[in-house]
C-alpha cells in the first residue's frame, strides 16, 4: 500500500477526524479558562491578598546590568512566580472540567449498558412456568 493512500485511509477515519476536532474545542477552552483566572478570579484574588497583581510576583535573581548611562545591557533574571500560579490554577480548572466530563461520560456509558434488554425465557423455563401454573390452578 502506497503511502499517500494509507495517509488518507488514516485520516478519513472517524476517530482521527474526532481527535482533531477535540483538539480545536480543547484550545479554544483552554483560553477561556486562561481569561477566565487571569481578567475573573486573579483580580478578586490579588485585592484580598493586598492590592497585589499576580503576574508582578517575581523573585529576582540578579539585577539588570547597565553601562555608565543607565542603558539596560542586561535584563534582570526573575523567577515568575505570580505568572507560575496562574498558569497552575488554569491547568487545576481545566483538569476539573476534563475530569466532569468524563465521569458524565461514563455514567451515560453505565446506564447504557446497564440498561435491562428485555429478557425471552428460554423454552424450559416456559415449559416449567406453565406447569407450575396448571398446578396452581388444581
Amino acid at each position: 500500500m502506497s503511502f499517500l493512500k494509507e495517509f488518507k485511509e488514516f485520516a478519513t477515519k472517524g476517530n482521527v477526524v474526532d481527535l482533531a476536532v477535540g483538539v480545536i474545542i480543547g484550545g479554544a477552552f483552554g483560553k477561556i479558562v486562561s481569561s477566565l483566572v487571569a481578567d475573573i478570579i486573579m483580580p478578586p484574588i490579588g485585592l484580598v491578598v493586598g492590592g497585589v497583581k499576580f503576574t508582578d510576583i517575581k523573585l529576582k535573581l540578579k539585577d539588570p546590568v547597565t553601562d555608565a548611562s543607565g542603558k539596560v545591557i542586561q535584563e534582570a533574571v526573575t523567577m515568575n512566580i505570580g505568572t507560575f500560579i496562574q498558569t497552575t490554577l488554569d491547568f487545576l480548572i481545566i483538569a476539573a472540567a476534563i475530569f466532569l466530563l468524563v465521569k458524565l461520560m461514563n455514567s451515560l456509558k453505565r446506564k447504557k449498558e446497564e440498561a435491562p434488554s428485555p429478557a425471552v425465557p428460554s423454552p424450559e423455563v416456559e415449559l416449567l412456568t406453565e406447569i407450575r401454573d396448571l398446578l396452581r390452578k388444581r
